[in-house]
């Protein structure tokens, strides 16, 4: 038997995983793609084409308007105004033409249309054009108002990113952001580690009872907890004479929110380590804080490396502690009140929301394509005891 049949045979169950994990993949992909790419495209192009077309090029109506009649030209008795509708746009060709918004593309490109009242015009592909006529032009005629399908080639610019790093502000709530996470997801994993190797491996009366507090404070709404918060914080605050809404005082709020599964995560994997190793080091005379920094805080990188991963993502799109605690000047707003900013004054600017968009995902992604491989040993911790 073949492996191919073998595995069809042998594992419908990991099959199904596959399957599943392909769909969720396709799904979380198509629209990251569809983002990066209308990104990169030209406003006019977003407008009138989705993104899956961005690299066969677009097509789009245009108006324009032909010669004026002091350009006409007499070819027997035939009265002729030539020139071409798309002077300065290279790259682009005419696939049909009209006179009518109505129908647009009533005649094809090369095609000779009869207007009526003795009028003709011929449009190449091109964009040069022939309008012709069996007398005289008047000079007090409007130039005459036709309708182009125009065909354009796959454009891509980073102008889009330009103006949001920019022009938009977004460039400096990048940073704010940046200072926000960075120390909101390495305070809460110095502390949680020492926590957890405390429940772990030290004994101390009500350990018992803490783990179960632990456990509890996982389940509290952020929102029920919120305000409560703020205010101790700016009791404190008004006492040491320090002002409110600075860059310590959220460091502390998602360090407070994000200890509970810090300690659980950090715990169960700490838990799991081999016996044998720490009752050796006491053995051999080595302090509680000395196993912890050269025996159990290497061991432990893969569950810290997974809890930074998903503190990292939650400080980062976070946007309701960063306005309570932080505030929205543009001194410190984060990036995801840049973004929600956006929202409201540019919400039919997609080529500005796209950008914006993926300026915010980008960082995300590349903490867990850097930390992925440690995700699920992180996860997995504690599963199975060591010796």
């Amino acid at each position: 038997m073949t492996a191919v049949g073998s595995y069809f045979k042998i594992g419908p169950a990991r099959l199904f995983v596959h399957a599943a994990v392909l769909l969720i993949v396709i799904v979380w992909l198509i629209p990251t793609l569809g983002i990066f790419v209308s990104a990169l495209r030209d406003k006019d192009q977003i407008v009138v084409s989705g993104w899956w077309t961005a690299f066969v090029g677009s097509t789009q109506t245009v108006a324009v308007r032909l010669g004026t009649p002091d350009q006409q030209q007499q070819e027997g008795a035939t009265y002729v105004i030539t020139g071409n509708v798309l002077e300065g746009q290279t790259g682009r060709s005419v696939k049909a033409f009209g006179n009518r918004v109505q129908q647009p593309a009533a005649f094809k490109a090369g095609e000779t249309a009869d207007l009526g009242d003795g009028e003709s015009l011929l449009i190449n592909s091109d964009g040069s054009y022939r309008y012709m006529k069996n007398a005289a032009f008047s000079p007090d005629e409007r130039p005459r108002r036709i309708y182009a399908s125009v065909s354009a080639p796959p454009e891509f610019t980073l102008q889009n990113y330009n103006t949001v790093l920019r022009g938009e502000g977004i460039g400096q709530s990048f940073i704010n952001s940046l200072t926000v996470t960075i120390p909101a997801t390495i305070i809460p994993i110095l502390i949680a580690a020492f926590a957890a190797y405390a429940l772990s491996w030290m004994e101390f009366p009500g350990r018992a009872l803490l783990i179960a507090l632990v456990v509890g404070l996982i389940v509290v709404p952020l929102q029920m907890s919120l305000i409560p918060l703020l205010r101790l914080y700016n009791e404190i605050g008004n006492l040491l004479g320090q002002p409110s809404k600075t860059y310590p005082g959220i460091w502390l709020a998602h360090t407070a929110f994000g200890m509970p599964l810090a300690i659980y995560l950090l715990r169960a994997y700490i838990a799991g380590l081999p016996k044998e190793i720490i009752e050796s080091a006491r053995v051999d005379g080595a302090s509680d804080f000395e196993i912890f920094t050269r025996i159990v805080l290497p061991l432990s990188f893969p569950a810290l490396a997974s809890f930074a991963i998903f503190q990292f993502l939650w400080v980062w799109n976070d946007l309701l502690v960063a306005m309570v605690f932080l505030g929205t000047d543009k001194d410190h707003l984060v990036l995801t009140g840049s973004l929600n900013a956006l929202l409201g004054s540019r919400g039919g600017n997609w080529e500005i929301l796209t950008a914006s968009a993926f300026v915010t995902i980008i960082v995300p992604l590349l903490v867990f394509f850097g930390l992925q491989r440690y995700l699920v040993r992180g996860l997995l911790a504690g599963s199975v005891k060591g010796g």
